[in-house]
């Protein structure tokens, strides 16, 4: 069943796959079908996105939730009447704002102390999945971004602090730091303008998408409508592949048959020659009567309109 789950969702990785992070511990998530993937081939996932134990307030605030759990309480804690639970609604808020790069500093002692040396795992942050490694106490992250495409010696980013101005090393883990120092902004620019335009292209889809609204009923959860929004996305997208498909088995079979048009064109063609060349051949004995008339009687015509005709020297 783990096996038939994971294939069903494979070809999510060309989009992203959706994981929902809780704030209590760094390998915890709330378990969803896309997490089967990581858990068959046996891959470490991880997350810095932690509350520190020691602020009381915002302990209770978060709680137990994930982040959809806890966008919804957010937002019924705002509708409430009670002034303690909007509190808590304010502190929950204040913290994602404050934690907008979904990582903390409490996260990120966690993350030092729970990778192992020299494990290869994956990293959730910025709703990107990076490669993690920890090298003599130190983690770091494969470097992706576009703008490094020429830094041939850059490979592992170091992750040491929560702003992301990281070291950037070889493969050795040694110190490399960019030959260009434009090449670090390029990169993250890159990025994000990449990014900034796949929002658009989800958003575009999410418009165009066939949901017949009038049939939703009143009153449904963000977290309802998100799961009806992310059905119809993954309709769309096994349509769109099944398109795919059909049209390169139609230009396989147009190809087809044009070389099948093409070789009895090229048959005729030799045909037709060899019944010319057969006819003009005085020992085929196809010449008639008539035939060699209808030669005859054009170049007889064309004898007499030479007579005819006069010639300006």
């Amino acid at each position: 069943q783990n096996m038939s789950d994971a294939m069903a969702i494979l070809h999510k990785l060309q989009t992203g796959l959706d994981v929902n992070v809780k704030f209590t511990g760094v390998r915890v998530f709330e378990y969803t079908p896309e997490c089967i993937v990581f858990d068959l081939l046996d891959i470490p996932l991880y997350h810095g996105w932690l509350v520190d134990p020691q602020v009381a307030d915002i302990v209770k605030a978060v709680g137990n939730c994930s982040y959809n759990q806890l966008v919804e309480k957010i937002i019924s804690c705002k509708q409430s009447d009670n002034s303690e639970l909007v509190s808590e609604g304010f502190v929950a808020e204040q913290f994602l704002n404050n934690t907008a790069t979904q990582l903390t500093y409490h996260g990120l002692c966690e993350l030092t102390s729970a990778v192992q040396e020299g494990e290869l795992c994956v990293f959730f942050r910025n709703n990107h999945f990076s490669t993690m490694t920890k090298y003599k106490g130190q983690l770091y992250l494969l470097v992706t971004d576009q703008g490094f495409l020429t830094e041939e010696k850059v490979v592992w980013e170091s992750l040491h602090n929560v702003d992301g101005d990281g070291n950037f090393c070889d493969s050795e883990f040694h110190l490399r730091p960019p030959s260009d120092p434009e090449t670090v902004y390029r990169g993250q620019q890159d990025q994000i303008d990449q990014d900034y335009l796949m929002a658009l292209s989800l958003q575009q889809e999410q418009q165009n998408q066939e949901i017949n609204w009038e049939q939703i009923p009143e009153g449904i959860s963000d977290l309802e409508l998100a799961k009806k929004l992310q059905e119809e996305e993954d309709r769309r997208a096994s349509q769109y592949y099944q398109e795919q498909e059909q049209a390169a088995a139609q230009v396989q079979s147009n190809t087809s048959d044009c070389i099948y048009n093409n070789v009895h064109f090229v048959q005729d063609v030799i045909f037709s020659a060899q019944q010319v060349q057969g006819a003009a051949s005085p020992a085929s004995g196809r010449q008639s009567g008539s035939n060699e008339r209808k030669r005859k009687e054009p170049r007889e015509k064309e004898r007499e309109k030479e007579k005819n005709s006069c010639v300006l020297l």
